[in-house]
């Protein structure tokens, strides 16, 4: 039970009491009066029990999007009831207005709705119903929690989806289906025509030559149904959290796992849409995820499903197993993406030793999240506004040797056949995309 400010007021208004008449039974004829009509009240007081709560799913949102749980309070009592309703969820969940008072007549129901604004991805639970019901006077109630079970699940926001347009519209002038169609060039058969002046002599197909009036070329168009692995690295690299520029601007920072996902994102939206085969893992010590997404329709969606519930282990990845998950896809040459953190220490240890395998049957690019934190420190002492101190300089030189050995990592890498892309969180998604539109131009995929 619990008891409402109405039982201190009403001992409060006793000081009058003995005021008028001061001795010590006053106090005491005071105090049980009160008592009495607080155990009135608490014995008029209808039991939560009699309350029946269901739960409406609020489903799945995009992380940072609003969301709404709507709980169903049923008066199944023969009594109306004057009851406090509490819906309580996980603070990542964001519950904001979810306390209500109401009135409800015997068999009358009511639909609350508590607004949520998920902070974290993943299953987002709620915590339980508190439920108190009051008495006829209001000065005390009977209290209970329910578990009601629910959950809103957050996914990735993908808020590189505004790149997928324009790259889009350059894939189809890259595959030949913009308005005015113009043929690739590509390494696969497209289709055979009239030589005309300009083209290049050794596309003429000699055989078909022979069987016509004319001489006859071949066409090419760029590399379709290839594949595409993409390898989320979520061991103790991924959890540092990096300053994320927009514009001008630069915005809290974000974990660096979230900037890979979204460029993982993009990345597999734009491949699918180019008639690419998809491939997703995501480990560190073990393998957290992995599946085959060839001919799924929206390859972006089950990507966002598949990376709701994975989160940074502090722990060093397992490079020999992430490497055994693309060749468990198949030994088919692939375009194998590796979105990690291009830190030396850790690819030295893990990655260099399984990358001669991988590059052996198929084309790798190392993807990393690059911190701008680090750019303005290594150039915070040759600003002339600020005026240099030990601490400026000692960071400034720290910085810059830290972007020198990253610089030593990026030509070793290069050295063993491997493409590096190294952007800031926000600049990475577009800069991974433009890398594949520039292989699958090339016809090196």
């Amino acid at each position: 039970m619990t008891i409402s400010g109405r039982v201190p007021l009403l001992l409060l208004l006793g000081v009058a009491a003995v005021v008028l008449r001061p001795s010590g039974g006053t106090v005491l004829l005071w105090l049980l009066g009160v008592l009495l009509l607080a155990g009135l009240d608490l014995l008029l007081t209808p039991g939560p029990t009699s309350i029946g709560l269901t739960r409406r799913p609020p489903g799945t949102v995009r992380l940072g999007d609003p969301a709404t749980s709507v709980l169903v309070v049923a008066n199944t009592g023969a009594r109306r009831v004057h009851l406090q309703v509490r819906d309580a969820w996980q603070p990542s969940a964001g519950a904001g207005t979810n306390r209500f008072r109401l009135h409800l007549p015997a068999g009358d129901q009511r639909r609350l709705t508590t607004p949520l604004l998920p902070r974290r991805r993943g299953d987002l639970r709620a915590a339980g119903v508190t439920v108190r019901s009051w008495g006829p006077l209001g000065l005390t109630a009977r209290q209970r929690t329910f578990d009601v079970p629910g959950a809103v699940r957050a996914l990735p926001p993908f808020d590189s989806r505004k790149h997928l347009p324009s790259r889009l519209a350059r894939l189809r002038e890259l595959d030949g289906r913009a308005a005015v169609r113009v043929r690739g060039q590509g390494t696969e058969f497209d289709s055979l025509r009239e030589y005309v002046r300009g083209d290049d002599v050794r596309s003429i197909d000699w055989r078909a030559s022979a069987r016509s009036p004319h001489v006859v070329v071949r066409t090419w168009q760029p590399e379709r149904d290839r594949r595409v692995v993409l390898v989320l690295d979520t061991s103790r690299t991924s959890a540092g959290r990096v300053a994320r520029v927009v514009g001008e601007a630069e915005t809290d920072g974000m974990p660096r796992l979230d900037a890979a996902m979204d460029a993982a994102l993009l990345l597999g939206a734009l491949a699918s849409r180019a008639g690419d085969r998809i491939d997703f893992a995501a480990g560190d010590r073990r393998v957290r995820a992995r599946q085959r997404l060839h001919g799924v329709r929206d390859v972006a969606a089950r990507l966002q499903e598949q990376m709701a519930d994975l989160d940074p282990t502090l722990v060093e990845a397992d490079w020999d197993l992430l490497a055994g998950a693309v060749q468990g896809f198949g030994r088919q040459r692939a375009l194998v993406v590796l979105l990690t953190a291009l830190e030396p220490s850790a690819i030295a240890d893990g990655l260099l030793p399984v990358l001669p395998a991988l590059t052996r049957h198929h084309r790798v690019v190392v993807a990393s999240v690059r911190d701008p934190e680090l750019t303005r420190l290594a150039e915070a002492a040759d600003d002339p506004a600020l005026a240099p101190t030990a601490d400026t300089v000692y960071d400034a030189a720290a910085a810059a040797q830290e972007l020198h050995r990253r610089d030593r990592m990026r030509a070793v890498l290069q050295r063993l056949g491997v493409d590096v892309v190294d952007a800031d969180a926000e600049s990475l998604p577009p800069a991974l995309a433009d890398h594949y539109l520039a292989l699958k131009a090339q016809g090196l995929l």
